[in-house]
């Protein structure tokens, strides 16, 4: 078994007539937390799909756990994808089904779980994310911003996936909710060993998470190491992102 959760060679994205990334290289170590940052259009987001299988590059390779997402039959691919757990940005919920239904989807598509432990990993997974049991029962719009994650992050949990992808996972959260959720996150990423890979503008939640940070700009990786590494690496979107204004008051956060 390899040690890297994701290794990525050469790739190459176009959208269009425009190049996205151009011999893109990174690894993440299994059980290792990494940010990747970027300007806006940068292709973290892209990236973040092709890791999953929901867009194919051009060119070059990606490996999830020693297997690509794509190729090998609609058996493998899903034998694959539910090794890895994926928060989107919105969440994404299904607004037809209430918090309950939501996190049971992914049981249930294994059709081999009756409903009592279907019912049972439910709860706990909703317990896990500090939710209460009455709260299985609210549809998607009776949430708040906060709760859509809590419930998005359980569904991403519901089959002990070995691997978290995070899209902006405090996007749109006010600080104090931005802050309980981080510690929401941390204290499972160390109760449960995960792998994470998150995407994120936010300096607070970047310090507070990630042992390292990959900074994606000129269509490629430029860096990924600690905060210190990153910030001795003289680049535009560098002193911009972690020097500029909003580097200095999340100055304690990345000191």
């Amino acid at each position: 078994m390899t040690n890297l959760a994701i290794e990525i060679r050469n790739l190459h994205t176009r959208i269009g007539e425009v190049w996205i990334h151009h011999d893109l290289n990174l690894e993440v170590a299994r059980g290792e937390v990494v940010a990747l940052v970027g300007g806006s259009g940068s292709g973290k987001t892209t990236l973040l799909r092709q890791m999953i299988g929901l867009l194919q590059p051009d060119r070059g390779e990606i490996r999830i756990l020693g297997e690509s997402p794509l190729g090998g039959g609609t058996q493998r691919e899903r034998a694959l994808r539910r090794r890895f757990g994926v928060l989107f940005q919105q969440g994404a919920l299904f607004s037809a089904l209430n918090v309950y239904d939501n996190v049971a989807f992914p049981l249930r598509e294994l059709k081999a779980l009756d409903e009592h432990l279907i019912h049972d990993i439910v709860m706990f997974k909703l317990a896990m994310v500090e939710m209460l049991p009455r709260h299985a029962r609210l549809m998607p719009a009776e949430l708040s911003g906060g709760m859509v994650k809590r419930v998005a992050l359980a569904r991403a949990l519901a089959l002990e996936p070995e691997l978290l992808l995070l899209d902006e996972p405090t996007a749109g959260l006010d600080p104090d909710r931005a802050n309980g959720f981080v510690r929401l996150i941390r204290t499972l990423m160390d109760e449960l060993g995960l792998t994470v890979v998150f995407v994120t503008h936010d300096l607070d939640t970047l310090a507070a998470l990630s042992a390292r940070v990959a900074v994606l700009a000129e269509q490629r990786i430029l860096i990924c190491g600690s905060i210190d590494e990153v910030v001795k690496l003289d680049h535009p979107f560098i002193r911009n992102f972690f020097l500029g204004e909003r580097g200095q008051r999340a100055a304690p956060a990345i000191a």
